[in-house]
C-alpha cells in the first residue's frame, strides 16, 4: 500500500511536467513537443489513482517499490486508452522519469544514481553538468522552466527545515545520502536557480583508496596516520572541489575508538565510523531573521561536552579563534579544513578571520596564537587534469621575529604532462624530520627512518 505521507505529496506539490523523452519509434507514437503534455497527465492520472487507496502502511523505499505495479498498470492504461503507440524503451523511460518525479528529483536523478559521477551542476532549466573523474561534462538534461528546477531544490531542503525564497534565497543542505547541496535562486542567480550538488561515496574513503587514487604517498599515509594518533592539531587547506572534505574523512577514521568525537558544520557531510560521535549542525535564522545557530556557537557549546576532537567540517570566519583557542586549551588532536592556495596562505586567512570575531587583537598575538595552536597543514590541489593531489604536509614550527616559521615535509612535484593531459609527477620527503617527533614518542608510535630519507616515493 501506498503511504499516506506520499498522497498527501502528491496532492499538495503538483509536480512540474518532466523532461522530454526521446522520440517514439513506433509509427503513431507522440511528437516530441507533446511528450511534455502527455508526462503531465499521466502524472495527473497517477495522482488520482491514488487517492483512492484506502489502506497506508509504508513509507520511503518501501513506498516506492509497493507503488511501482500500480503507476505501471496506469502507464501502460493511459497509453492503450489514448491510442499512443511507444516502443519497449521508450515506454520503460517513461515509466522511470514518472518515478523519479513523484519519489526523487526529477531529471536529475540518474546522475545522482550514477556512482560515477562526483557532482551535478544545474545552470538554470536547461543547462546541467556533472563531473566525472575531475573533469566536467555537459549532460544534454533540461527542467521543463525555472518552477520545475525550483520544485526540486525545494523537495531537497524542505524535511531539513530550510527554506529557500526571494526573502532567503541561497541555501546549503545535505541528501539523505549525505551529498551535499547548495541552491541559489533568482533574483541572486540570473541565469534561474541554480543548484549544485557534491556526491560522496556511500561507503566512506579509506587511506588505501586514496594510495590507489594517487592523492598521496604510503609514506605520506603512514605520517598522517600517525599524526593523528599523536593528537597533532591538523588544517587541510585548498580550493574549492580540492577533496579536503574526503581527505578529512580518512583523518578521522585513524582516531582512536576509545575517544569521544564532536564534529560541527554547516550541512552535515562527514562520514566517521567511531561510535562515541556527537554531530552538530547550524541552523539558519527563521524567517523573522532570528534563531540562527553558527559554527561560533557550536565550537563554543562544544567545549562544554567534555570532547577528546574537535572536528570542524571548514572555518571561514570569526569561529577560526575558537578553534585556535580550543587546540589552545587542551583539546589536542582537534581537525578542521579551510580555503587556501597554499600552506602560507592558510596562515594568512585564519589570521583574517580571527580579525574577523571582532576582537582587536595585535597582529603578532594573532600569529602568536596559530603558531602555538597548530602542529601541520596538509594541503590539496586539484591540478589541471582533474586528478587530486596532496601537494604540501607542512609543519607549523613556530615563531621568529614577526613571522610563522613553516617547513615543508613532503611535497608533491610535477614533472611534466603527458600527450592526453594527465600531470606527471612523484611525491618525495623534502629529507627533514619535524620538530614534533617527540610527540609520536610519547604516543609509542614509531615510525620508520625511510619515511624521512630525500628522495622519490
Amino acid at each position: 500500500m501506498i503511504a499516506l505521507s506520499l498522497l498527501k505529496r502528491l496532492q499538495e506539490e503538483r509536480p512540474e511536467r518532466p523532461g522530454p523523452l526521446q522520440e517514439a519509434a513506433a509509427a503513431g507514437g507522440p511528437r516530441q513537443d507533446n511528450l511534455w503534455d502527455l508526462k503531465f497527465a499521466l502524472h495527473q492520472r497517477v495522482v488520482e489513482e491514488l487517492k483512492q487507496l484506502r489502506k497506508f502502511d509504508a513509507g520511503g523505499t518501501e513506498e516506492r517499490r509497493q507503488a511501482e505495479p500500480r503507476i505501471r498498470e496506469i502507464v501502460e492504461g493511459y497509453l492503450s486508452e489514448k491510442g499512443l503507440l511507444l516502443t519497449r524503451g521508450d515506454q520503460q523511460r517513461l515509466f522511470q522519469e514518472l518515478l523519479d518525479e513523484v519519489f526523487d528529483f526529477g531529471p536529475i536523478s540518474p546522475l545522482l544514481r550514477d556512482p560515477t559521477i562526483s557532482e551535478v551542476m544545474v545552470n538554470g532549466p536547461s543547462q546541467v553538468y556533472v563531473e566525472r573523474n575531475g573533469v566536467l561534462e555537459y549532460t544534454g538534461v533540461r527542467f521543463r522552466d525555472d518552477d520545475h528546477v525550483l520544485r526540486v531544490i525545494e523537495k531537497m531542503v524542505a524535511p531539513l527545515g530550510r527554506r529557500i525564497d526571494e526573502s532567503s534565497p541561497m541555501v546549503d543542505a545535505r541528501l539523505p545520502d549525505g551529498s551535499r547541496v547548495n541552491a541559489i535562486i533568482p533574483p541572486l542567480a540570473l541565469n534561474g536557480p541554480t543548484l549544485t550538488i557534491r556526491k560522496f561515496s556511500k561507503d566512506p574513503y579509506q587511506i588505501a583508496d586514496l594510495i590507489r587514487f594517487g592523492t598521496l604517498s604510503g609514506e605520506m599515509a603512514k605520517f598522517i596516520e600517525a599524526c593523528v594518533k599523536a593528537r597533532l592539531n591538523i588544517v587541510v587547506s585548498g580550493g574549492t572541489g580540492s577533496g579536503k572534505t574526503t581527505t578529512l574523512n580518512v583523518l578521522s577514521s585513524f582516531i582512536p575508538d576509545g575517544e569521544r568525537i564532536v564534529t560541527i558544520e554547516d550541512a552535515a557531510e562527514l562520514q566517521l565510523r567511531q561510535e562515541h560521535w556527537v554531530r552538530l549542525e547550524t541552523r539558519p535564522p527563521n524567517i523573522e531573521g532570528k534563531g540562527a545557530v553558527t559554527i561560533r556557537d557550536l565550537v563554543r557549546n562544544a567545549l562544554r561536552m567534555r570532547p577528546d576532537r574537535i572536528i570542524v567540517g571548514e572555518v571561514r570566519s570569526g569561529e577560526a579563534l575558537d578553534m585556535l583557542q580550543a587546540m589552545n586549551t587542551g583539546h589536542d588532536g582537534s581537525l578542521t579544513t579551510g580555503h587556501a592556495n597554499s600552506p602560507r596562505d592558510m596562515l594568512a586567512r585564519l589570521e583574517t578571520m580571527v580579525m574577523m570575531a571582532g576582537m582587536e587583537l595585535p597582529v603578532r598575538a594573532i600569529r602568536e596564537q596559530i603558531a602555538s595552536a597548530l602542529d601541520l597543514i596538509i594541503h590539496q590541489n586539484r591540478l589541471r587534469d582533474g586528478s587530486r593531489r596532496i601537494t604540501h604536509i607542512t609543519e607549523v614550527q613556530g615563531m621568529e621575529g614577526d613571522t610563522i616559521v613553516l617547513q615543508d615535509l613532503f611535497v608533491f612535484e610535477q614533472t611534466g604532462l603527458e600527450r592526453r593531459g594527465q600531470v606527471l609527477g612523484r611525491f618525495r620527503s623534502t629529507g627533514i624530520r619535524p620538530k614534533f617527533m617527540w610527540k609520536f614518542q610519547a604516543a609509542g608510535i614509531v615510525l620508520p627512518d625511510e619515511i624521512f630519507l630525500k628522495s622519490g616515493v
